[in-house]
């Protein structure tokens, strides 16, 4: 932990920013098993916001392992600390008035609590991409599933670590065999019912 460090407070802040871009700053976390969708999803869901004029910034899982987080594996401890980094960094979007969509599979639901801990009440939204693993796994968009069941990856979440399923997430999407462009009207349609879009 850092010693010696003060918050220096900027007069230009979150509520100043969010009003000139005319939105309500906050995290949309979706979560999921791998090839539950999260990413084709927070891709189409960040599509129809820009088309309103929102301002968004997507941070997905493969993408932020290229920098940010390529220093880390997959073991229970790298995921946690994955995770951290990417709270860290949402907090830093949501501050500058922006919505963040984040697409980790973040099995740990202390993980995706601690990114709820860091935020204002109402601004960390839980959508929970429910996707039964036997679909996941006819997906398989990327091999992952073949290669953990012939033990070619280890530590692969719903095969031999842990899935954590929200208890209660603000959004809870059941997505098995429709079009991705109807679940992701369906996830906006959710999402704007409660008023969080």
């Amino acid at each position: 932990m850092a010693t010696n460090i003060v918050w220096h407070k900027h007069e230009v802040n979150k509520a100043t920013r969010a009003e000139s871009l005319g939105q309500a700053p906050r995290v949309l976390w979706l979560t999921g098993l791998s090839g539950s969708g999260k990413s084709t999803l927070a891709n189409l869901l960040e599509k129809k916001l820009h088309g309103e004029k929102k301002h968004t910034y997507l941070l997905d899982g493969d993408n932020v392992r290229h920098g940010l987080c390529g220093d880390l594996g997959f073991s229970d401890t790298d995921r946690v600390e994955n995770i951290r980094r990417i709270s860290e960094v949402a907090k830093l979007f949501v501050d500058s008035g922006m919505i963040v969509l984040t697409a980790f599979i973040s099995p740990f639901r202390a993980d995706r609590d601690f990114c709820r801990n860091l935020l204002a009440e109402g601004e960390f939204i839980e959508v929970f991409v429910d996707t039964p693993l036997e679909v996941c796994e006819q997906r398989d968009p990327k091999g992952l599933y073949k290669k953990a069941r012939n033990g070619e990856i280890k530590d692969f979440t719903g095969i031999d670590s842990a899935y954590e399923a929200p208890a209660s997430p603000e959004i809870h999407l059941e997505y098995k065999d429709e079009p991705a462009e109807d679940t992701a009207e369906r996830l906006y349609n959710l999402l704007a019912e409660k008023g969080l879009v």
